[in-house]
């Protein structure tokens, strides 16, 4: 007996060093990359599912007269632009991120907390890689959201622990059988082991995620007893307010290791309580105690959410600062004025951006061929506006504005499931930015081919009245249009830019350059040639146009002779 009890101890003490020795070198290769990581594009895999998850606490907590709503979010590419910038380390930071790039801020006081965040961790590179381990002891989920679970915890139907002692004292009543009959007690314990393990599993697929994020929030109670031994001045604030707020779940972290690793990724002695768990359930009996905490103390866990999110999300910030090396801290303006001035602007997704600047406090029209530049201009100065009320940085050299509100009616589609053309999609999305003039704030609006779904009378004459509604208001909007008409009809409200384009040698070449003015080339025709149409067309195209423009009415064309 003496013996096996030895072998017991050994394999013990060697599973409890082999534990210790993992974390060190964890920890080892966590720091180094981090460091590796900061400043570079974040390599994580999303999905449809993943992006639904990660909007869930903004869904709950979103302003609709405020916020960027789902249209102007989609135009102008801003998952793609969370994607570039979600170098968090904790489900909670990435799902804060999703959230604070949804609402725009129209005030200095908030802005200047999450500078002086961003500030902090861009200057304190040990401070940095400190909070960094600590909130990757946190990790990320897959396909759920942690703030939405968290929230759904005190409605999960409470079970009796009962049903589990039961299972305990059978597997233990089984086992002590063996000291006196073997072969039946044998028989017995793997009979009630099977049964235990069975039911085990039966219960934890009913209960899964919600039991993933109470192994998450134990995991955070951990963070934020790491985050009050961090000693730095600077985030005093926040420590105290973790530290108030975690001592609501003081009974909650008791005996909590037998639900959830220290870690996300787990470890060696974890692999000998996974099998203690199926047989015994003493992770079920913890969870199902744990569960009335959350009846009287949603608020407290609210706010570590909030205080750690904040947190990793100005962590992430920071590196994307480092990774974009050019940019500026934004300066405001009078709320009540629209203004924007813009010097050496660029769209932080393109390798080889091509900058431009802008002064402006009356409307804009662009005009320019296909693949000028027009749609990419607009998206880089509404892509800016948001960043700049959101995170406090600014893709350009320098930005001084108006507190803005920002829509914009883009890239738009049929919307098949009801029934609706494009030209309803759009009118209906135009429509949403006309509800909002002459509210609380300016509203910074772009437009790209305003009422392209319709023929050209009926859409020069609509999209100038539309158009001049934004100009006689509070908003500054950015069209880009084809219709030289409109900036003829607009030209005592809308200030002119174009983008151009040369032919060279049957060759295009673009300098994605903002010019003021009106477009003066007219390449369209000659482009035709340089894809391959026939003479033909391209000479009889540009007699048209030319006859347009001596006449002002367009000529009849002529049936072609058959030989």
């Amino acid at each position: 007996m003496e013996k096996y009890l030895i072998i017991i101890v050994v394999i013990l003490g060697f599973l409890i060093w082999k534990s210790k020795y993992d974390a060190k070198s964890r920890k080892e290769k966590l720091r180094y990359q981090l460091t590796k990581q900061w400043g570079t594009v974040p390599k994580q895999e999303y999905t449809s599912e993943k992006f639904y998850s990660l909007g869930a606490y903004y869904r709950l907590k979103k302003n609709d007269k405020t916020d960027v709503d789902d249209i102007t979010w989609n135009d102008i590419d801003m998952d793609e632009i969370f994607m570039l910038m979600n170098n968090t380390c904790s489900a909670m930071g990435e799902e804060y991120l999703y959230f604070i790039l949804h609402q725009l801020k129209y005030n200095e006081q908030d802005l200047l907390e999450r500078e002086h965040l961003i500030n902090f961790f861009s200057h304190n590179e040990e401070a940095r890689l400190k909070f960094q381990e600590i909130l990757s002891n946190m990790g990320k989920v897959r396909e759920i959201s942690v703030y939405e679970y968290m929230n759904r915890l005190k409605t999960v139907p409470k079970e009796d622990n009962m049903v589990h002692y039961l299972m305990i004292i059978s597997i233990l009543a089984a086992i002590s059988v063996i000291f006196f009959v073997p072969p039946f007690g044998l028989l017995l314990t793997i009979f009630a082991a099977l049964n235990n393990i069975v039911r085990y599993y039966k219960r934890k697929s009913e209960i899964e995620a919600y039991f993933t994020v109470v192994s998450y929030i134990i995991r955070m109670l951990d963070c934020v007893k790491e985050i009050e031994a961090c000693n730095y001045p600077e985030l005093s604030n926040y420590r105290e307010k973790l530290s108030k707020a975690k001592k609501s779940y003081a009974g909650f972290r008791k005996g909590a290791r037998v639900v959830a690793s220290k870690k996300p990724t787990g470890d060696l002695l974890d692999v000998g309580l996974d099998y203690l768990r199926m047989i015994f359930h003493f992770d079920l009996i913890k969870f199902n105690s744990m569960i009335c905490t959350f009846e009287n103390s949603n608020e407290d866990m609210n706010l570590m959410f909030e205080t750690i999110g904040l947190l990793d999300s100005m962590i992430a910030v920071a590196s994307f600062r480092v990774l974009m090396g050019e940019w500026c801290i934004p300066k405001f303006t009078d709320k009540s004025k629209k203004f924007l001035s813009v010097k050496e602007i660029y769209h932080p997704l393109l390798e080889n951006p091509v900058k431009n600047s802008i002064t402006q406090n009356q409307c804009v029209l662009i005009t320019g061929s296909n693949a000028s530049g027009k749609s990419t201009f607009i998206k880089t100065v509404a892509i800016n506006a948001i960043l700049a009320q959101t995170i406090h940085t600014v893709m350009a050299d320098d930005y001084f504005a108006s507190y803005f509100y920002v829509a914009s009616s883009m890239a738009l589609t049929d919307n098949l499931s009801n029934n609706e053309s494009y030209y309803i999609v759009e009118i209906k999305s135009l429509k949403r930015i006309l509800d909002r003039l002459n509210n609380e704030y300016p509203i910074l609006c772009f437009v790209d081919e305003v009422l392209r779904g319709t023929n050209t009378l009926e859409r020069i004459a609509a999209s100038s009245q539309i158009l001049y509604s934004f100009a006689a208001s509070n908003a500054l909007c950015f069209a880009a249009t084809h219709d030289i008409e409109l900036t003829h009809i607009l030209e005592e409200f809308y200030s002119n830019y174009h983008f151009q384009e040369q032919v060279v040698e049957q060759e295009i070449l673009f300098d994605y350059r903002l010019y003021e003015g009106r477009a003066v080339s007219k390449n369209a025709i000659k482009l035709l040639g340089i894809m391959g149409y026939s003479k033909e067309i391209i000479s009889k195209a540009e007699a048209l146009a030319s006859h347009f423009l001596e006449c002002g009415e367009w000529e009849k064309c002529e049936r072609s002779e058959v030989n």
